[in-house]
């Protein structure tokens, strides 16, 4: 469905509002024109659209800040999934924005393989924001670019053995953005033969990572955040550190908020292996209470489509972009978030973290409805049930541990740069 728009009315939700207005775009730019609160459009032509303001919301288009897209210059990983595949996906989950991480077979380590993949990117029909990865002995690029280090091993080969080893590369990228995987190497190996994935990478990997995370954002400057965080404990280190004025943002994963470890069994089990694995219903409660309390940043999937095969064989990483949206209206219909915290954690603050790396024609980017951003929305109807089935899947991992999942709400439309594309 692609549908240029010129003007759009109903209900806008921000983090500090929720406003009846009408928003002109400009079709050149794809950028907002004009905002004119408190009126809807009374006589709509062929290129408006009107939303009732009492049944659905609208948003800035929401961002996923955290997605393993698999393509590089390589090919090796597009079987499981791509840069067409995953916008699709993402348009598909109500999300016109995302970020891929840099653990590819030919990682984005330098100005070359950086620009590169950047090529491909491009092709996507969302704009996708690439971290750049730092590993054992690696240096900052030449370009404004976020990275990404894996403390411990996960998936690929982009990690570091020690934190020697971490801060002696670290040390280098002083005043950068950068996001951390926190699990630390010495646990993980020293419960690398348990039986159960989820003992393997015990709660311990992820707290003992988190002093050191934040050790090294703050004794070089980073502007740092911490991925897919998974543990109660872990999170109130962070609330201390934020206290404290160190520079740190952090997000939560679907899964993490959804599920916890007392729903496994050995029928499910492979499905829902992942890292960091799922944790117990207490540090489920956990995070959705930092949510509601302003101390989770952003709602992000860390979306690793594998094939089926390879999830019955045991790989880690689950694929939800897909569900991203239809997730939120759980979020804010069970687990009681309001919409102006949604607004913050899945359209504005993932804004914040892409709009310093988009190129001009963006204008001033993705997450606000004000003039001069992007004329990108998630809109979205909270009462209207949607159950989530295999059929609905557009990543091409074929799977998703919500099939079968009766979401309290549905998604209307989705708007990217003034065209609406779902």
């Amino acid at each position: 469905m692609a549908e240029i728009v010129r003007r759009i009315s109903g209900r806008f939700q921000t983090s500090t509002e929720s406003f009846l207005g009408v928003i002109e775009i400009d079709p050149n730019s794809g950028r907002i024109a004009s905002v004119q609160k408190g009126r809807l459009i009374e006589s709509p032509s062929r290129e408006d659209l009107c939303f009732d303001p009492d049944k659905v919301v609208i948003f800035s288009g929401f961002g996923d800040i955290h997605v393993h897209a698999r393509e590089d210059e390589t090919g090796k990983h597009i079987y499981k999934e791509d840069f067409l595949s995953v916008g699709l996906a993402a348009i598909n989950g109500g999300v016109i924005h995302i970020a891929d991480m840099p653990n590819n077979p030919v990682p984005p380590t330098d100005d070359q393989t950086y620009s590169r993949k950047r090529s491909l990117a491009d092709r996507s029909p969302v704009r996708i924001t690439l971290y750049a990865g730092i590993g054992p002995k690696t240096k900052p690029l030449s370009l404004n670019v976020p990275y990404k280090a894996f403390m411990g091993p996960s998936v690929g080969e982009l990690f570091f053995h020690s934190n020697e080893q971490l801060e002696d590369t670290i040390r280098h990228y002083e005043g950068k953005n950068v996001s951390f995987h926190c699990e630390d190497p010495e646990i993980l190996e020293k419960h690398q033969t348990e039986l159960l994935h989820e003992d393997r990478r015990p709660p311990e990997a992820e707290t003992l990572a988190t002093d050191f995370a934040l050790y090294l954002i703050e004794k070089y400057n980073l502007k740092g955040k911490l991925c897919h965080y998974s543990t109660g404990e872990g999170l109130q280190k962070i609330v201390k550190a934020k206290q404290k004025g160190i520079s740190v943002t952090c997000e939560a994963t679907p899964t993490h908020l959804y599920f916890d470890r007392t729903m496994l069994t050995d029928e499910n089990r492979h499905w829902f292996q992942m890292n960091p694995p799922l944790r117990g219903p207490q540090d489920k409660a956990e995070l959705i209470r930092g949510i509601r309390e302003g101390w989770i940043d952003y709602l992000a999937t860390d979306h690793a489509p594998h094939s089926v095969e390879e999830k019955r064989k045991g790989t880690s990483g689950i694929s939800q972009l897909d569900t991203y949206s239809l997730f939120v209206t759980w979020l804010h219909r069970e687990a009681e978030i309001s919409l102006q915290k949604i607004a913050e954690i899945c359209a504005e603050n993932p804004g914040t973290f892409v709009n310093e790396f988009l190129p001009e024609e963006y204008g001033k980017g993705f997450g606000k409805p004000e003039t001069g951003y992007c004329a990108s929305f998630t809109v979205l109807d909270f009462y209207t049930p949607t159950t989530f089935r295999k059929e609905n899947i557009r990543s091409k991992s074929g799977w998703s541990p919500f099939e079968g999942t009766t979401f309290p709400g549905s998604i209307v439309a989705v708007f990217h740069r003034g065209v609406r594309v779902k």
